[in-house]
């Protein structure tokens, strides 16, 4: 989208280009919980006409895209600690509205433009750009630039952030693991960072976007191809459901609550399910003609009850990526560097390969 002709790239941009201060003035966390309720309104639009321009242009476009309005949100943030106007360069909780600092808006606006045009850039990539997830890749790469430009807070000079911090790693640790482990310089959730609790959220919240992507796919992609739309419609977007449901449930980690995040898991674990049940099915992804749960038999419902499974486990695996990237940006440094981004981009690549592979 946005590259069939330069009018429509000039539209989208005009729209990434509010898009981005837009982020940054409700800041970056509630641009992302609007994502979600963009989502959940377009998966309405879509079951109903077929039509994706709402998941498309809406929630992961120009409008209320994480690559462009969180992604603005976040770089305000930080150029706002760097300009002195707040203290904590990884508060993207604060709408930056409230600092009544235009030039913050400015910033978000052009990490918006930023984020629309990289995002671009990485879906036309041969292969690559139709095996990732564009947009969570571009979130991150946003985050690690905003950190480059405006991360020395101290000297306040440009370009001379550092991306991981290492002069804070453990004093007398040996292993890298040892060194980037969280302590009193930083860490992101407390209460989801041991390997039991990556294993639990990351399983659990895995099976339960695997349910419901799966059951998506069945029953709205039966009656999408009964209307005359491509075979795998629904399952194309399936995971986007789920993932919109954790995006929601951030709105109440906003409010000071000990909320579980695990938009990364509920992503990768739902496109896991939808991925892999067609291959469990004996078919592929792409020829797989969806049908209504009404009509399975006993060994639909084992498959897919296989593929839930499967969901947890690669659940648990975008659980552990994103704690990783956490330790490896986040903890130790001087803005929020998106874990669940990484985790995103990195397991939806394994993902569509392993499957692309077993197909």
């Amino acid at each position: 989208m946005f590259t069939a002709s330069l009018g429509v790239f000039l539209f989208g941009l005009l729209a990434a280009i509010a898009g981005g201060a837009v982020g940054a003035a409700i800041g970056g966390n509630y641009a992302f919980v609007m994502t979600g309720f963009m989502v959940l309104a377009s998966w309405g639009v879509l079951a109903a006409t077929g039509n994706t321009f709402g998941l498309d242009y809406l929630a992961f476009g120009p409008f209320f895209g994480p690559n462009v309005a969180f992604a603005g949100g976040v770089a305000g943030s930080i150029y706002a600690t760097f300009k002195g106007y707040m203290t904590d360069g990884k508060d993207v909780n604060s709408p930056l509205a409230g600092l009544g600092k235009p030039d913050v808006l400015l910033v978000g606006s052009i990490f918006g433009v930023f984020g629309y045009v990289v995002q671009i850039g990485i879906s036309n990539i041969p292969w690559f750009g139709t095996h990732t997830d564009s947009v969570a890749l571009t979130v991150l790469i946003s985050g690690l630039m905003a950190r480059w430009v405006f991360g020395n807070t101290k000297g306040r000079k440009l370009f001379s952030g550092s991306l991981h911090n290492p002069e804070l790693f453990h004093e007398g640790a040996t292993s890298f693991p040892a060194k980037i482990k969280p302590g009193p310089n930083g860490r992101w959730l407390e209460w989801q960072e041991k390997p039991s609790q990556l294993l639990t959220i990351g399983s659990l919240f895995g099976i339960f976007a695997g349910f419901v992507s799966i059951l998506l796919a069945s029953e709205v992609g039966a009656h999408l191809i009964k209307m005359g739309f491509d075979t795998n419609l629904a399952a194309k977007n399936a995971n986007s459901f789920p993932f919109a449901i954790s995006a929601v449930i951030i709105l109440f980690l906003i409010t000071n609550r000990n909320m579980p995040v695990q938009h990364h898991v509920t992503n990768i674990a739902g496109l896991a399910a939808v991925q892999f049940y067609p291959i469990l099915m004996g078919g592929t992804f792409a020829t797989f003609k969806w049908t209504s749960v009404a009509h399975w038999d006993g060994t639909a419902f084992m498959m897919a009850a296989v593929a839930m499974i499967i969901a947890g486990i690669f659940g648990i695996m975008s659980a552990g990526i994103g704690e990783f990237a956490a330790r490896l940006w986040y903890n130790r440094g001087t803005s929020h560097i998106d874990p669940p981004a990484a985790a995103i981009w990195i397991s939806n690549t394994i993902v569509v390969s392993v499957a692309a592979l077993l197909s």
